[in-house]
């Protein structure tokens, strides 16, 4: 039988004897009512006058006159309440005894007989109300034999419902579940066996045809699956550059041959083993899981291995996947890359060096020439007409501007050897502010543009090197002085926001196109069809000498609308 078809039956006939229960209640409880009521008019009633004129009586044998008036209004009433059998001729024989005794007051013999009359009314009324009590009883012990039989019905219809209904529901999606999780974990060998002709009947044949499909999709597929493995495992041990695979929970599942000589390890003793239980003991490993999760900054890992020195950049790539019909992303794990750079950081190093070498040697012809320039200018040298100061003008121009190129090329050099050398100590920021002020003022009278300073009072003292600070204060002003058009204005803001000074410096040129705002602060970076006098390294090294100070550096900018150039330090 379907499983719709006994809910049916079920609830069907439990909800029928619930209507007979509340039709059978409600017409017993009619007939109980109506019978006490029958009882209370046609009998107690009756009682009530018969006591009212035997009191009445009693009070005519005191003389009382108006004792007639109340027993012939009872009697009166009595008249119109005859219910039983035989109570009209006794209750007419009590009329007629009364109205002889109003005429033979004296005649105690009538007396004695209106009391006999009334007396039989009640014994026939009393009788009565046990007849009728009798029957009541019996209407009332019917009326809890169909309630009580039918009650029990509807209570072992909906016990059975209670007890089985459930199981039958849920033990076979219970068992059906527990298979869908064997099939889930690749068991696909489990079948559900449900011998009744129901829906779950179906579900399970359905089910079971699924399942023998899948088995055998799943064997004629392991030898390609393997072959597929083991042919991603030669991949990646044949590649040069180190790989190490992490699961979600940090377990080493695979390491190729180029990361075990750098690590010095076994690959038994990594397969399988969690990776922070070996960095306890491999500062290699401890290295390349720091921040795993977290925003990876390229700088180079330096590691000895092979009795070399080599460079590696360290890549992180967080495997997620989307399981077959599910929506959320889940992580399953990582995948360390280590990228050899060492022969592109060799060539940095050359590079370098050589940068330092040309710059070191061009500053003392430089200063030759500037040396001669001023002796040029002098009035015991000669005199000079005005072409000839026109050309040592161009001169020193050029040259202040070789040395300016020189003194970067100098300082990026040392920045990329780790030589740069920062005198932090307590500083004023507001000193800062005047000294670069003050250092451009003449560059920013000539194109009459107008400096101006904006300080909150009372800041902090600053930790920082001074003259490094006021260097990157000058870089952004000269550039701010560059790229502004004559007669414009340029604020340099200065205040306090948290823990940290801002340093700010605005104009109203025509600003930098939202593509460059990441590579502005680059070396060598110059903006395409900007002014190409500059060598490119002024930003950059205005950010490595703001971050070695602990600080940071940034822009914004809208074109067409001008710039904002600030850094931060931090206060004392």
């Amino acid at each position: 039988m379907r499983i719709k078809t006994k809910l049916n039956l079920g609830v069907g006939l439990l909800f029928l004897l619930i209507i007979i229960l509340s039709l059978l209640s409600a017409f017993y409880i009619y007939s109980i009512k109506k019978d006490t009521q029958n009882i209370l008019k046609a009998n107690y009633e009756t009682l009530e006058y018969s006591r009212n004129m035997l009191l009445a009586l009693d009070k005519i044998d005191e003389n009382k006159p108006q004792s007639f008036a109340v027993f012939e209004a009872n009697l009166k009433n009595q008249l119109s309440n005859i219910t039983e059998i035989g109570e009209d001729k006794i209750t007419y024989k009590l009329r007629d005894n009364f109205n002889f005794l109003k005429t033979n007051q004296s005649k105690d013999s009538i007396k004695s007989q209106i009391h006999q009359n009334i007396f039989e009314i009640m014994k026939l009324n009393m009788d009565a109300i046990k007849l009728k009590s009798d029957v009541a009883k019996k209407t009332s012990e019917t009326a809890n034999f169909w309630v009580i039989l039918i009650g029990t019905l509807c209570f072992l219809i909906a016990f059975n419902l209670l007890v089985n209904l459930p199981n039958n529901i849920a033990n076979p999606i219970k068992e059906l579940t527990s298979s869908i999780q064997e099939i889930a974990n690749k068991n696909y060998s489990e079948r559900v066996h449900f011998l009744d002709h129901n829906e779950y009947g179906d579900l399970a044949r359905s089910f079971n045809t699924m399942a023998e499909k899948l088995q055998e999709y799943h064997s004629s597929n392991l030898y390609k699956l393997s072959f597929e493995k083991k042919r991603l495992e030669t991949l990646v041990n044949n590649m040069h550059d180190p790989i190490i695979g992490l699961d979600n929970q940090e377990v080493i599942l695979f390491v190729n041959d180029e990361a075990l000589k750098i690590i010095g390890l076994k690959q038994e003793d990594v397969i399988g083993k969690s990776a922070i239980t070996l960095a306890l003991e491999n500062d290699l490993i401890r290295k390349l899981l720091d921040n795993i999760k977290g925003v990876q900054k390229a700088f180079p890992i330096k590691i000895f291995a092979d009795g070399k020195e080599s460079y590696f950049e360290k890549e992180v790539v967080n495997i997620t996947i989307i399981p077959t019909g599910e929506e959320k992303t889940i992580d399953i794990g990582d995948v360390i890359i280590l990228r050899n750079i060492t022969i592109f950081k060799e060539l940095d190093f050359a590079k370098t060096n050589f940068i330092a070498t040309v710059s070191h040697e061009l500053k003392t012809p430089i200063a030759s020439i500037k040396m001669s320039l001023q002796l040029l200018e002098k009035e015991q040298t000669g005199n000079i007409n005005e072409e000839q100061k026109q050309l040592i003008d161009s001169i020193k121009e050029d040259s202040q501007r070789l040395l300016k190129i020189t003194g970067e090329l100098l300082d990026i050099s040392q920045l990329e050897t780790g030589n740069i050398h920062l005198s932090m100590e307590k500083s004023n920021p507001y000193q800062i502010v005047n000294y670069a002020v003050d250092a451009v003022k003449i560059q920013a009278e000539q194109k009459e543009i107008e400096l101006i300073v904006e300080a909150d009072s009372d800041l902090p003292e600053i930790k920082a090197d001074s003259e490094k600070t006021g260097w990157v204060l000058i870089n952004f002003l000269t550039n701010a002085i560059r790229y502004s058009s004559e007669n414009s204005k340029i604020v340099v803001q200065l205040k306090q926001e948290d823990n940290q000074v801002i340093f700010q410096v605005k104009d109203v040129g025509k600003g930098i196109d939202k593509r460059y705002k990441t590579k502005i602060f680059d070396k060598y970076f110059q903006i395409p069809g900007s002014n190409k006098s500059g060598t490119g390294l002024g930003l950059a090294i205005s950010k490595e000498f703001i971050e070695a100070q602990n600080g940071t550096i940034g822009m914004e900018s809208e074109l067409g609308l001008g710039s904002t150039f600030y850094f931060k330090l931090n206060v004392v």
